[in-house]
């Protein structure tokens, strides 16, 4: 089969071609129709995490082809997704809903997190491939309404809602998103009137991208436009000044999604008393804040870096009957074979790419 592939040697994907996956007796085998694209998994910074040579991609989708002989969960046929995250399923984090904090804590074609991975060790080979092997516990049927591009990206989405639920938010909240036109800001759009959420404040570079989003949802919804700041904003504090035009008490939590930079944290001169943020980012940057005043305005400064079972089970339940709708957030498909040329158009931000998914 056909697969996109990561090398010890080589920063560049391959597209190479291996052997189908053999499932072991607790394993099901999938055809992929679609995988996500997401940009963390390309970043050469996360090589270092990985066990090479792999088969990376963390979002997918597809159809039920082969069982393993324990297997009886699944049926050859079914249309299902994959929850990538691999945890021991016992310890105290797995037990409290925050498996992702386990010691054996890894994403399938992408990286490991803990300090031991015997799981990851053995299911380290992700998506983007015309086949993917998964252990049976991972497997999730989708619901017949689902497509399956929605199913690839339902990881995603569960990463929102974990953002929101650690935002702790009461009625009426303000709440600022950071890069809200990627797949995790747009999936907050979609899941903000699920939450008690009376307005939104988009922050990102461009005022034309925010302006395309803001139809994701239903809440009074203003956008801050970094590139109409002016070239000195990170000196002259334009950002936290125009949020403090918009938001005079101040915003209840802000949801950051940024990747880098460290100008944009201004923003929490904005944060209300007692309010919170959330970084899924993945910023290497260090936090120009002073402690102080963390304690003076008892902020509540968390970091998540990824969702939990629960909150997939509760993304598919409002897919299923109905309440959510996300077609609409995709918007660009591409073969396995253009991978690499999506990857690339994706980092350099040349496409107004709110999700993406890969067909093999």
């Amino acid at each position: 089969m056909l697969a996109i592939r990561a090398h010890a040697d080589s920063l560049e994907l391959q597209l190479d071609t291996i052997s189908i996956p053999s499932p072991g007796a607790q394993d099901v085998l999938i055809k992929v129709v679609s995988a996500g694209i997401a940009p963390g998994v390309f970043n050469p910074f996360t090589r270092r995490f990985m066990s090479l040579p792999t088969t990376l991609g963390h979002e997918v989708s597809g159809t039920v082809v082969s069982l393993g002989d324990e297997v009886s969960t699944s049926a050859v046929g079914d249309r299902v997704r994959v929850h990538p995250n691999l945890s021991c399923m016992n310890c105290k984090f797995c037990l409290s809903d925050r498996e992702q904090m386990c010691a054996q804590a890894a994403i399938l074609g992408f990286r490991g997190f803990g300090q031991k991975m015997p799981l990851y060790e053995t299911y380290h080979d992700g998506g983007l491939a015309e086949y993917v092997k998964v252990p049976y516990w991972l497997v999730d049927k989708l619901p017949e309404n689902v497509s399956f591009n929605v199913g690839a990206k339902v990881h995603d989405v569960a990463n929102a809602m974990r953002t929101l639920k650690c935002a702790g938010l009461e009625p009426g909240s303000t709440i600022i998103i950071t890069a809200p036109t990627g797949g995790m800001g747009t999936a907050t759009l979609k899941l903000a009137e699920f939450f008690p959420i009376s307005r939104v404040i988009l922050v990102g570079r461009s005022a034309e991208r925010m302006r395309a989003v803001t139809k994701l949802t239903r809440i009074p919804t203003d956008i801050v436009a970094l590139e109409e700041l002016g070239d000195d904003w990170p000196t002259t504090q334009a950002l936290v000044k125009r949020l403090h035009q918009l938001a005079p008490g101040g915003v209840d939590a802000i949801l950051d999604y940024m990747p880098s930079g460290a100008d944009v944290w201004q923003a929490v001169g904005a944060m209300a008393h007692g309010a919170t943020m959330v970084h899924m980012g993945g910023n290497p940057n260090l936090f120009p804040l002073p402690v102080v005043a963390i304690m003076t305005n008892c902020w509540k400064i968390v970091g998540t870096r990824g969702c939990t079972r629960s909150d997939t089970n509760k993304i598919l339940e409002w897919l299923g009957d109905g309440r959510l709708q996300l077609d609409d957030l995709i918007t660009h498909e591409f073969r396995l074979k253009d991978t690499p040329d999506a990857v690339s158009k994706l980092q350099a931000r040349s496409l107004p790419m709110w999700m993406g998914v890969i067909h093999p």
